[in-house]
């Protein structure tokens, strides 16, 4: 069934910009609490074998999600999303960073800004991510660090968790 869900990444190097546009087999309101509720989030948003943990989680405009990926081996990935703007079930906006253990943004790893919109899509949902960043240079940075696959698989855990939450 996974395999019939919409998936596009589109790389846009001239407006610095990578879309990804999802559609997911669930309703919009189940969709958005995945996206934004610390608990559901731990459960899905990292690439197999990583797993993630919250370290804190404030979603409201002004706050922040800290996180890690974490290998099997326990290595960490530290991120913090800075959330901007929020219309709830509709979308939100937020600055995306690699950080250390405390939340420090890391000045050498591209920053981007995320711009996230849910829309109904028959009985399922379809999330649009434009990520903006500050060069055509950090675009291809993600690239080369696996963005298109790391999302792919991202997204697929994703699915297996709204299986078990719509069951």
């Amino acid at each position: 069934m996974a395999a019939k869900l919409q998936f596009d990444f589109v790389v846009n190097k001239e407006k610095s910009t990578l879309t990804v546009t999802r559609e997911f087999a669930g309703p919009r309101q189940l969709v958005w609490d995945c996206h934004t509720q610390s608990a559901l989030l731990d459960r899905w948003f990292a690439p197999k074998p990583l797993s993630t943990k919250t370290k804190h989680m404030e979603f409201k405009e002004g706050g922040y999600w800290h996180y890690a990926m974490l290998t099997p081996d326990g290595q960490a990935y530290w991120s913090r999303v800075d959330y901007q703007a929020i219309r709830p079930i509709d979308g939100y906006s937020t600055l995306d960073g690699f950080t250390d253990e405390t939340g420090v943004v890391n000045p050498d790893m591209p920053r981007s800004r995320w711009d996230v919109t849910f829309s109904d899509l028959r009985e399922h949902t379809l999330v649009t991510t434009v990520v903006h960043y500050n060069s055509p240079e950090d675009v291809q940075k993600v690239i080369d660090m696996g963005m298109k696959e790391g999302m792919a698989s991202t997204l697929e855990r994703l699915d297996e968790l709204l299986l078990t939450l719509n069951a």
